[in-house]
């Protein structure tokens, strides 16, 4: 039975000023982060990615980290995720083939909500996932991959960077990743900083502090239980 480890991603107040939408039938707009670091070749701007999200003053211009990389979204290939961060590369190395990865990301509510598990203001959801098509490459073993398997990673935004910096890099399965269509939620109905029982019962966090920072392990029945509830659609 597979593990899944979930970590943050995507949009925040501090980068690039404004969080992703949740809208109120429980669908959403994935917006990555700005790039921050240098780049060997040219990246996509939030201009390319054609966004219903309202950015702050000048950032449709900027360059974005464009990670983790789903096929199936503007000027991405691949099911594709790097992170240079021990806290969130640890857990990550330590999954294997046909284990998940889920991604989260805080989102701010936007309109009414028609679902009665929408967080007021914002809240954390889980919007993706990849099943692991190998086991998670280590940084420092990126280099010595085969040529075809280095290829799979091309177009991930830590390749891109002048310095590739990656700690652990993650390949999703072609039928088994992707982006939801609906969100999942992480946060209470009440507020958006409680976290629900998907966090305090089923991972490994204790939803105290800004859990919605941290990554959450899930162990095999907890990841059965968890991909069930995502199959549904809501919880």
């Amino acid at each position: 039975m597979p593990r899944a480890v979930a970590i943050n991603v995507g949009a925040n107040t501090n980068a690039p000023g404004v969080r992703g939408p949740i809208y109120p039938d429980g669908r959403f707009e994935f917006v990555p982060i700005p790039e921050e670091s240098p780049t060997g070749e040219t990246v996509p701007t939030y201009a390319d990615l054609d966004l219903d999200t309202q950015l702050p003053e000048g950032a449709a211009d900027a360059p974005v980290h464009l990670d983790p990389e789903f096929a199936e979204y503007p000027e991405c290939e691949a099911y594709t995720y790097g992170d240079p961060h021990g806290v969130k590369a640890r857990p990550l190395l330590d999954l294997r083939e046909g284990d998940y990865a889920l991604f989260y990301a805080t989102l701010t509510t936007r309109g009414t909500p028609e679902r009665d598990w929408i967080s007021p203001e914002w809240g954390a959801y889980l919007v993706g996932q990849f099943r692991l098509a190998r086991d998670p490459v280590a940084g420092d073993a990126y280099p010595d991959l085969p040529a075809d398997e280095r290829r799979r990673f091309r177009n991930n935004a830590h390749v891109k960077r002048e310095e590739f910096d990656a700690a652990v890099l993650l390949a999703g399965d072609d039928e088994e990743s992707g982006l939801y269509e609906t969100a999942v939620p992480l946060s209470s109905p009440e507020q958006g900083a409680t976290a629900n029982r998907l966090v305090t019962d089923l991972s490994s966090d204790s939803g105290k502090g800004p859990w919605w920072r941290r990554p959450m392990k899930f162990g095999e029945p907890e990841t059965a239980e968890l991909l069930e509830l995502v199959a549904d659609g809501d919880e």
